[in-house]
């Protein structure tokens, strides 16, 4: 049985990776998988302490938590397309000026 240890410190690496993708990069198809890659840390993290205090709670949680992902996946994907066909660039900066 793997300890408790070695899943949370994998979800604080998954996280950290996510935070640095988040501030460093400046492509917003990159900052969006960075946030996923957050929001998945943290559901493992969830199922983590589940199997831990063997509750199913944070298992439950977790589905819920992935299916409020999806639909922000969904309409993440149509604000980038939206910005890729106003702008023809992905680049934050450019998309400070959403004026026309």
């Amino acid at each position: 049985m793997v300890p408790l240890n070695y899943f949370l410190i994998l979800a604080a690496i998954l996280f950290s990776i996510g935070v640095i993708g988040f501030v460093m990069k400046r492509n917003v198809i990159t900052m969006f998988m960075s946030i996923e890659l957050m929001l998945n840390s943290v559901n493992l993290t969830f199922v983590a302490f589940s199997r831990y205090i063997q509750n199913l709670s944070g298992q439950i949680f977790v589905f819920f938590v992935m299916v409020i992902a999806a639909a922000e996946a969904a309409v993440g994907l149509a604000i980038i397309v939206a910005l890729y066909r106003n702008r023809e660039s992905l680049n934050v900066d450019e998309a400070d000026r959403m004026k026309l």
